[in-house]
């Protein structure tokens, strides 16, 4: 074969393995309809852009704002019912509630206090409570019978054809009422008569009084202690062999006269933890005895009073 000086020899144009230049890579295109493919030259110069203005722009954290939760920047419960709570929205039917719940409040506080007031009873024992009951018992029945007799007495003077007379007559059946209990006139009527032995001496003058306030709770009318009369305002002292009622001395056996309905007036002595167990408790002897007629004829002076008058004219 003879060569051309000429002509240049053709270079051997299959490179090597090593010197091959990649493939360029073109972005695949968009495979949506209507999509136009953007040529590689167009798209590097904005990347490039972008790059640079990054790496200029000074880096600088923005610390994301806090929150209570810390999470995604959500408040948290306690932020939520703060927000809810304040400020406060008062509505028409908050009022109302707020006000029948005061005045649930206020209903409650007065049942603890009368529960309270009447705590007293809880720790009383039962004998003591039978007695309450039927002291009480006994004074409504009294006042039931001292209001139909004032309800007689008011028609008594309404019909009378003489209302002077029948006022007269009704003033002078006062009085004697009135004698009777301020011991000043004698009385007689049904009743008991108890009778206290004291072999000990230990029975004392606190230990009478209390009977006379049995008695009188269960409706005595008239009272006499071995020959003194025993009206309101008689005092006890003293007590064993120096016994002595309004400064009166008395021995025993104490025996009293008492006028009365019997039938109120012994259960009154004899009820559980009365005067009859606790005289015996002391080594006394207490003795009851019914009787159709008492008579009380002890007298005490009647007093004129130092400063009161009568309003009447």
């Amino acid at each position: 074969m003879s060569v051309n000086p000429n002509e240049n020899p053709e270079p051997d144009e299959t490179p090597e393995a090593g010197d091959r230049p990649e493939p360029e890579k073109r972005p695949e295109p968009d495979a949506r309809p209507g999509a136009e493919e953007k040529p590689a030259a167009e798209s590097e110069p904005e990347e490039a852009r972008a790059v640079e203005g990054a790496e200029s722009a000074p880096t600088a954290v923005v610390p994301a704002p806090e929150t209570a939760s810390g999470v995604g920047g959500a408040p948290s419960g306690r932020r939520r019912l703060a927000d809810a709570l304040w400020p406060p929205r008062v509505t028409r039917a908050q009022l109302v509630v707020a006000l029948l719940l005061a005045c649930l409040g206020f209903g409650l506080a007065i049942q603890v206090s009368s529960t309270s007031e009447g705590s007293a009873l809880r720790g009383a024992r039962q004998e003591d409570l039978v007695r309450i009951l039927d002291e009480l018992d006994d004074r409504t029945q009294r006042l039931e019978d001292e209001k139909a007799r004032l309800e007689k007495q008011r028609s008594e003077l309404e019909s009378s054809s003489d209302q002077a007379e029948e006022a007269r007559r009704q003033t002078q059946e006062k009085e004697r009422q009135l004698g009777i209990l301020a011991g000043t006139v004698a009385a007689e009527g049904p009743g008991i008569t108890l009778t206290v032995t004291d072999p000990v001496g230990a029975v004392e003058s606190d230990m009478l009084l209390d009977t006379i306030q049995e008695l009188r709770a269960a409706g005595a009318e008239a009272i006499q202690v071995d020959g003194v009369r025993v009206v309101a305002d008689s005092y006890f002292t003293g007590g064993g062999d120096d016994m002595r009622i309004d400064g009166t001395p008395v021995t025993a056996p104490y025996v009293f006269k008492v006028i009365g309905k019997p039938e109120d007036l012994e259960p009154a002595l004899n009820i559980p933890g009365g005067v009859v167990q606790t005289l015996e408790k002391e080594q006394a002897t207490a003795t009851v005895e019914r009787s159709a007629k008492i008579v009380v004829d002890a007298l005490r002076p009647a007093k004129r009073p130092d400063y009161a008058r009568s309003s009447s004219p």
